[in-house]
């Protein structure tokens, strides 16, 4: 079985949700009708800066926005696999929405913050898998992926991939690729990073340069396909049958 997946690497705005939004929904929108699923990156939706002004744009699960995420993957008939900052009564977190074509809303918090965010986030404490058109994937974001104890978590016979949102520096973006191909062999399933390109240039904050090279992994780690730093989206296939051929070969869920 194949399924048809696109990983949209985006330039984005700090804490500008309506613009962010409308580039979602114009990537979307462009789409081929064949295409299943979509990954966007980390901080997709209000992008981030690590002082107050984050909470006047961060989101509730219940926000206009994401009600607009559900009715745009019902419209189209595409999951989506999108990132915010979500706010509840008392927290906010670095959070990523998988949205099936339904229009059901399934959230997970980023477990591992990378500096400036522990000084205005809290840590998430689960981990979470969707039901997506490639089969049961694990979420996870960003540095996330450095952690070996998160993959192990993940290294099941029913979890068939992960889909990883990201918004990691240029300068560090061999370790992005590396981490995501090491990910991907250690539970033997495809690991899809969908990566932020373009820079944070906004006053108060430190001006950094996103690395991009969004990138889809092969169960054996081998790179599938992937992007350089350009804004665009990547389409490819999925293929079950790949899947299939590296479990028998590697043997790990059969002892």
């Amino acid at each position: 079985m194949q399924s048809t997946v696109a990983v949209c690497q985006l330039e984005l705005e700090e804490l500008a949700v309506e613009t962010n939004l409308a580039t979602v929904r114009e990537r979307v929108e462009c789409l081929d009708d064949d295409v299943d699923l979509a990954v966007f990156p980390e901080h997709t939706l209000t992008g981030f800066v690590a002082d107050g002004r984050i909470e006047a744009v961060a989101l509730a699960r219940d926000s206009e926005p994401i009600e607009e995420l559900r009715s745009l993957a019902d419209r189209r008939d595409v999951a989506l696999v999108v990132g915010f900052v979500e706010a509840t009564a008392d927290e906010l977190y670095n959070a990523t929405a998988y949205v099936d074509p339904a229009g059901d809303v399934t959230v997970y918090r980023k477990r591992h913050l990378w500096e400036g965010e522990t000084s205005i986030l809290t840590p998430g404490s689960e981990l979470v898998t969707v039901e997506t058109p490639i089969g049961n994937a694990g979420l996870l974001t960003c540095y996330d992926l450095n952690f070996v104890a998160e993959s192990a978590a993940l290294t099941r016979a029913d979890v068939t991939a992960l889909l990883v949102a990201g918004a990691w520096p240029a300068a560090y973006t061999e370790n992005w690729q590396l981490l995501l191909r090491a990910r991907a062999l250690d539970g033997v399933r495809w690991a899809i990073g969908a990566n932020r390109t373009g820079e944070r240039d906004i006053p108060g904050s430190r001006r950094l340069t996103y690395g991009g090279r969004s990138l889809v992994a092969r169960p054996d780690g081998g790179v599938h396909c992937g992007l350089d730093r350009q804004e665009r989206t990547l389409v490819t296939e999925i293929d079950s049958s790949v899947l299939e051929t590296q479990r028998d070969l590697i043997g790990v869920f059969s002892t």
